[in-house]
């Protein structure tokens, strides 16, 4: 063996070397991470001041009157003649818009980027713009889980089911997770798995489609789920029963077991669901975990049936239904108004 092939041999089984890739690995990541927090820290402060400045010159005198809407397709002519980038008219109107909708500077977070700003200017009700920031910051969202949250209306659906105090505090916090109700949504929405009209499809075909779109479902169920498996194997009485799929909320810390319905939840499937968090409370808890939940995931549910059906039964038990198609937002917002126009 010759000697340069020896030495690096040599160096690989050298625990006090490889500490060392270890500690410059942590300190490389470290830095770009930095680095790219720094670039977007100052981009984001940089284009507030930008729009600052356009808000002052138009307040002054009468420079709103003679320039009116000429101002910004100019400045974008003369800014992008001289920075060949960054401002095109778009971006400039985005830019004297995040100044007007966020006077405030200091309070920017920068932990969002400029694209996650575009996304949440767009939205012009104040209190869901706020909830999206809010939630964007806590579950740190990409860009794209953003949009698809705001696509399938998750504002809209929290607050609709909230009264007055509630929609606000779910504006200025987000949605904070606290107790198994919080992890609720009704409806959920389930487009993502492209089921096409007029929705023909089986109970394992619907399990399937969520498995081969887990990472879409995982952000339409929230913040905390870690995926544990399917078909999860139940040995009670003379046959084997299987939980659809089986997650872990690490922040409730406990177990939460999904049946998939492709129809009207029924009482059988109540019962069922019980049995299955009996069984999973005495048999696969360990030191520090929580009571499971379940949540019977249909198509459709008769509100007195079900009610009925989980008299005196566990209150982490949950029947909700799901839809393959985007809510109506315009009967969710009228919901909503109507919860804040009471006194």
């Amino acid at each position: 063996m010759n000697y340069k092939k020896h030495m690096k041999n040599e160096l690989k089984n050298n625990n006090n070397y490889q500490n060392l890739i270890s500690q410059i690995s942590d300190t490389y990541v470290q830095g770009t991470q930095k680095a790219v927090l720094s670039v977007n820290t100052h981009l984001i402060d940089t284009y507030w001041n930008i729009g600052k400045n356009i808000v002052e010159f138009e307040q002054k005198g009468k420079a709103r009157a003679e320039y009116g809407k000429s101002l910004l397709k100019n400045l974008s002519t003369d800014l992008k003649l001289k920075y060949n980038k960054g401002f095109s008219l778009s971006n400039i109107k985005r830019m004297r818009q995040f100044y007007l909708e966020f006077p405030k500077g200091a309070t920017l977070s920068h932990l969002l980027s400029w694209s996650h700003f575009i996304e949440l200017l767009k939205i012009s009700d104040k209190l869901e713009r706020s909830f999206y920031l809010q939630q964007t910051i806590n579950e740190k969202w990409s860009i794209r889980e953003l949009i698809r949250q705001k696509k399938s209306s998750l504002y809209l659906k929290l607050a609709s089911s909230k009264d007055k105090k509630g929609i606000l505090e779910l504006a200025q916090k987000g949605q904070i997770i606290q107790k198994p109700e919080d992890i609720i949504r009704e409806p959920y929405i389930l487009d993502f798995l492209k089921i096409p009209e007029p929705y023909n499809y089986t109970e394992k075909q619907l399990e399937n489609k969520i498995i081969t779109h887990l990472k879409q479902f995982l952000l339409e169920l929230g913040k905390g789920f870690a995926f544990i498996g399917r078909q999860y194997r139940i040995p009670v009485g003379n046959r084997p029963h299987f939980v659809d799929l089986v997650f872990y909320h690490r922040i409730l810390k406990c177990f939460v077991l999904i049946d998939l319905k492709r129809e009207e939840a029924s009482y059988q499937d109540v019962g069922q669901m019980n049995m299955y968090l009996g069984y999973f409370e005495n048999e696969e808890n360990v030191e520090g975990d929580n009571p499971p939940i379940g949540i019977v995931l249909a198509k459709e549910k008769d509100e007195l049936l079900i009610q009925y059906a989980m008299h005196n039964i566990s209150s982490q038990l949950f029947v909700n239904k799901y839809q393959l198609y985007l809510p109506n937002k315009k009967e969710l917002r009228n919901e909503i108004e109507k919860q804040l126009n009471q006194d």
